[in-house]
């Protein structure tokens, strides 16, 4: 077994008895992208010089820090300074940011090894990674599949063991769905608990930076580091951060957990449900009580969605004319300038989502269409709050399938966008939600199981995911990879 198979916590473990050294790690980890990568894309940047260099200082120092040594990598909608950032757009091209972005930030204070940037659907726009103009990530667990999106880079580089850590973005379930579609452990927190400072914007409502690990340990001490209140960025909460680490507990007795109807409804692959309903006895079993529950607003939420995420994204998007950075069609004038930079910079899928925001924030039909999503936002919140009044926490799948094959939906925005129906609704409400693996299909893919809980209460979801996983073996697969 290599060393980039292994989890943080373990070689964390190796590195304080001196059995490896975090250089050793880290060239483990490049050899695994170096062999693998060229198949599955999930890199679009790598800093290998500069992490073999950052590795080769620490093995000389004793760690003092909880993530010092360990190889991270990063979506490529996160900036770092002078490094790369494009969102895996044309627009963006030549584009490297003068500043780290909080998290970064908080990875160097705790001594991470940045390893690279990773693929993405274009500026988080898609499900699948199919979008982006590096062209397609494909899954680990079958190269002929997605990975997910947008975060596919992020999920297929952890289930492919190309790193130990990721971190990506989360809008409408960009973490989730393509950690349940990879086999890993994908978490969104809370909203606020970690700064958005530094990454580019898709819809500031929604947006939230979380975590894909190999483990439930991991996604705790890895949250534990990043999380926290940041000046910089006015929606980031005051709040202490507990150590998310001291969570676990392998005794669920008593937990409350509710389970919707409505997630279990038509659309959802009979396997997908088989896995989740089995992960539901698993839990009953160690003693928490699991009872089916109504959240009626539910099937307004991938609507709302697509009326304020490209309101949101039209607005931010707004910024890219090639004036300043990126991408610049020369033209005579500068209104052809501004014209054919945006024409030829975006892709399809964005294009599409600026023209639908554009045209719900438009006069006469802002209050129509906007207004009145944010009204139904608000009614999704409250199902919710009223669940969470009774219990401690919801189940349900992640995904409504598994990894579908690449090109299959891509022609199709419908089909696309329902990809999302189950993780939405947490990002509308602002809640912490975490995937974690559940089961296979009989064609070898994973399944995800999402656990949700309110907000800033990521302990009782830690201390669910922390018991299931510990009375199960999913997470422990490995992908069998191979040359296309």
């Amino acid at each position: 077994m290599g060393l980039n198979e292994l989890t943080a916590h373990e070689i964390l473990d190796k590195i304080e008895k001196k059995e490896v050294s975090c250089e050793e790690v880290t060239r483990d980890v490049f050899r695994q992208i170096e062999k693998f990568d060229k198949d599955i894309n999930a890199y679009v940047f790598l800093d290998k010089q500069e992490a073999l260099k950052q590795a080769d200082v620490l093995k000389k120092e004793k760690p003092k820090n909880s993530l010092c040594g360990i190889p991270v990598a990063v979506k490529d909608n996160i900036c770092a300074k002078h490094k790369p950032t494009t969102c895996s757009s044309r627009i963006l091209s030549g584009f490297k940011p003068p500043y780290d972005a909080s998290v970064i930030g908080k990875l160097k204070a705790s001594r991470a090894i940045f390893v690279g940037k990773t693929n993405m659907d274009e500026f988080a726009f898609g499900s699948s990674t199919e979008t982006s103009c590096f062209g397609p990530t494909r899954n680990p667990w079958n190269l002929k599949t997605i990975p997910g999106g947008s975060s596919g880079g992020s999920a297929a580089a952890v289930s492919a063991d190309e790193t130990i850590l990721a971190i990506g973005s989360d809008t409408g379930g960009s973490i989730r769905q393509p950690a349940a579609m990879c086999g890993v452990v994908g978490l969104k927190p809370t909203y606020g608990r970690i700064s958005r400072f530094g990454l580019i914007a898709f819809a500031s409502s929604l947006d939230q930076i979380g975590t894909i690990t190999k483990d439930v340990e991991d996604a705790a001490l890895f949250l534990t580091v990043i999380a926290g209140y940041d000046h910089h960025d006015s929606t980031s909460v005051n709040l202490a951060v507990p150590d998310y680490t001291k969570s676990f507990q392998r005794d669920i007795k008593g937990l409350k957990i509710a389970v919707p109807r409505e997630y279990f409804g038509p659309g959802i692959d009979r396997e997908v449900k088989n896995s989740v309903q089995k992960a539901i006895e698993v839990l009953s079993g160690l003693g928490a009580e699991c009872e089916e529950v109504m959240l009626p607003h539910t099937e307004y939420a991938l609507s709302v969605y697509y009326i304020l995420a490209p309101a949101e994204a039209s607005s931010n998007l707004a910024r890219y004319d090639g004036i300043q950075y990126g991408y610049r069609a020369e033209k005579k004038n500068l209104l052809d300038t501004y014209f054919d930079t945006r024409r030829q910079g975006f892709g399809q899928e964005v294009k599409r989502r600026i023209i639908l925001g554009t045209y719900a924030l438009s006069s006469g039909y802002y209050e129509a269409y906007y207004l009145k999503a944010q009204k139904v936002r608000t009614l999704i919140k409250d199902d919710f709050d009223k669940i969470f009044s009774r219990y401690d926490l919801i189940l349900t799948p992640t995904s409504p399938t598994a990894a579908f094959n690449i090109g299959e939906k891509i022609d199709d925005p419908l089909k696309m966008y329902l990809s999302d129906i189950l993780t939405i609704p947490v990002n509308l409400a602002g809640l912490p939600a975490i995937s974690v693996p559940c089961g296979f299909t009989a064609s070898g893919l994973p399944v995800g199981l999402q656990i949700i809980a309110k907000p800033f209460n990521e302990e009782a979801i830690f201390k669910c995911a922390y018991a299931f996983e510990q009375n199960t073996d999913h997470h422990l697969k490995k992908p069998k990879l191979i040359h296309r």
